[in-house]
């Protein structure tokens, strides 16, 4: 994870089904919405997530950091 003086962080909470997230993949979704753990409502493309998808979908709590800007810096699973 680059330094970025700037970033903020959020925690989320993710449960997408395997058919879900294919539906996003196939393009018929190119973002995704979810709360974090504090209450602010984040969107993010939805194939930032492919490298979490297992056969069961996308399960787990996520840390997200965005520039000044909002612009997504990276996702990565929280202890993990």
């Amino acid at each position: 994870m680059a330094h970025d003086p700037g970033a903020k962080t959020f925690t989320v909470t993710l449960s997408i089904s395997k058919a879900d997230y294919e539906r996003l993949y196939r393009g018929q979704a190119r973002t995704v919405l979810a709360r974090d753990s504090q209450g602010t409502t984040l969107q993010f493309p939805a194939l930032s997530l492919r490298q979490f998808l297992s056969h069961d979908g996308i399960h787990g709590t996520f840390v997200i950091r965005v520039n000044n800007n909002n612009r997504l810096l990276d996702i990565r699973r929280q202890g993990g």
